[in-house]
């Protein structure tokens, strides 16, 4: 009977527990009534710029609250809108007498919404993800606002920022109307300035999402005191035949040198000075002096790993190595692998290369039995903003509509040896009879080219409105924003836009084509690195 009993309790509780959590009905938006939902997509709080891991509570911010429910781009009808600036709005109406001459309040939400529209509607091409909030622009009748954004046809991951000047008038019954809005930039007022933090050169890391448009933050990270730098282990790559070759070359053995740093699990000291190959000067040699911010987002380096300049390493060490009685582990043959260096205690471990190449080049570390436990981090090293905000501004000025097409000329359309077709398949005719069925006739065609001279490519503007890097000059000339941010990099001292620059710039602007024909396979049977070196992927 017992055992009965127990047994009748048993199934009683399954059953009432079953019943609960067939019925419960969780606190989700999604579960809301549709009443509940509509308020929260049509909540009229201001929107703002938020870091991706704030936590936003519903009804405070809809876009933002908007793209965390949904995880989608904000269409036009998610903006509830009233085109009217004030309550009353209408000519009879007595409070709107003699009001239309007063500054336009660009912190009321009306305002807010009608920019959000006339920008939604403005720019078509591209999917919005978040607005910031309408500040005063350069007058009283001008507005300043910023938005995230990415290309509707874009093959990149990144998102975009921009922020632009909309000069706006009041008509005689206080209505609100967008005049003009200005071009990529303009609206300074509402660009997010970058909150200042200490660098620390240990640690946790945080990984953002590439972004283009934010201020940039590259200052050089410091130890904060003696005791931090005591408690730090190091790794330093000395001499070496690497220097002034081409940046590929470079970068695969700076990557090897920042892999072995985090599998020993210690902080890279690097070199910021780079030494710039003469393939990439306009001088024709090879100049020193540049600096790796020029070329590569240091920024999100030395959030996402541990990095020190080389500079400020050796002069704390010099004051403290000797009082701490800090060891230092000394490797000149490259062939030590790194897993025989993992169990050091040294604080820090010098790798000095000599000078025979190829035996002194850095990357030789990662060869052989080293090449499948270190691995590159290339997601680490990320082009400079500074370069991607050139891009993002050439692509803005076509709207983010157009088409692209990479022509390989220069030396490789000479050397008939190794490549016998180029020089006749990238002709102006020849273009014109393989674009004509990818291509449509008027769309914009940027065309990315080492050809010096673009009058080469004259007939094409027949039936193509052509456009080309050369046409963009005054994103980098005297003046410029990336003028004066490269200039204060340098010490003051103008900074040379060479030939490494252009090659990316062209190159992700290209990348960034609705459609993108390229030089090999889609114009020529050639090989891009000579006769018999074609794959099936080149």
């Amino acid at each position: 009977m017992i055992g009965n009993l127990c047994f009748t309790i048993f199934v009683v509780g399954v059953l009432i527990f079953t019943i609960m959590a067939a019925t419960y009905e969780p606190e989700d938006p999604l579960f809301h009534p549709s009443t509940k939902i509509t308020n929260f997509l049509t909540s009229k709080s201001d929107a703002t710029f938020k870091a991706d891991d704030t936590v936003m509570k519903t009804g405070e911010d809809f876009i933002g609250a908007n793209q965390k429910a949904f995880s989608t781009f904000i269409n036009l009808t998610d903006v509830d809108i009233s085109l009217s600036a004030t309550d009353s709005g209408t000519e009879s109406d007595p409070d709107c007498h003699g009001k239309t001459d007063e500054p336009i309040d660009c912190n009321d939400p009306d305002v807010f919404h009608l920019l959000m529209r006339v920008a939604i509607e403005k720019f078509k091409d591209i999917h919005f993800y978040r607005f910031g909030k309408s500040v005063r622009g350069s007058n009283d009748s001008s507005c300043h606002m910023a938005w995230r954004f990415r290309p509707k046809d874009g093959k990149t991951a990144a998102f975009y920022k921009d922020y632009r000047e909309f000069v706006v008038s009041r008509s005689e019954n206080c209505t609100l109307s967008v005049v003009s809005i200005g071009e990529y930039h303009t609206g300074g007022n509402a660009r997010k300035r970058k909150r200042k933090s200490k660098d620390r050169i240990s640690g946790e890391q945080n990984i953002a999402l590439p972004e283009v448009g934010e201020a940039v933050n590259d200052s050089l990270p410091v130890v904060e005191s003696e005791s931090s730098f005591k408690r730090g282990k190091y790794l330093v790559y000395h001499g070496g035949g690497d220097r002034c070759k081409s940046m590929n070359h470079y970068l695969w053995s700076f990557m090897c040198a920042l892999g072995e740093a985090q599998y020993l699990n210690r902080t890279l000291i690097m070199d910021l000075s780079i030494c710039l190959s003469k393939i990439y000067t306009s001088s024709g040699v090879d100049e020193e002096g540049k600096d790796f911010r020029f070329y590569f987002d240091f920024e999100h380096l030395k959030d996402s790993a541990s990095v020190l300049d080389q500079e400020q390493f050796w002069a704390d060490w010099e004051k403290w190595h000797q009082k701490d009685g800090l060891s230092l582990h000394l490797v000149e043959d490259f062939r030590v692998t790194p897993m025989k260096l993992s169990g050091l205690k040294d604080t820090l471990i010098v790798r000095k290369f000599g000078n025979v190449e190829p035996d002194n080049y850095w990357y030789r570390v990662c060869e052989g039995e080293t090449e499948s436990v270190v691995q590159r981090p290339w997601h680490l090293v990320w082009k400079s903003r500074r370069l991607m905000d050139i891009v993002s501004a050439i692509a803005s000025r076509l709207n983010w509509d157009y088409d692209s097409v990479h022509v390989v000329r220069g030396e490789k359309a000479r050397n008939r040896e190794m490549w016998p077709h180029l020089a006749e398949d990238t002709s102006p005719d020849a273009l014109l009879s393989s674009l004509q069925d990818k291509i449509d006739d008027g769309r914009n065609l940027y065309i990315a080219t080492n050809e010096q001279e673009t009058s080469f490519f004259n007939p094409l503007k027949d039936k193509y409105s052509t456009h080309f890097l050369s046409d963009y000059k005054d994103l980098w000339d005297e003046g410029s924003e990336w003028y004066l941010d490269t200039a204060k990099l340098h010490n003051g001292s103008p900074v040379e836009f060479d030939g490494y620059m252009r090659v990316s710039v062209d190159t992700e602007v290209f990348l960034r084509g609705k459609k993108q024909i390229e030089t090999f396979n889609d114009l020529t049977k050639d090989c891009k690195d000579g006769i018999n070196t074609c794959t099936s992927s080149s």
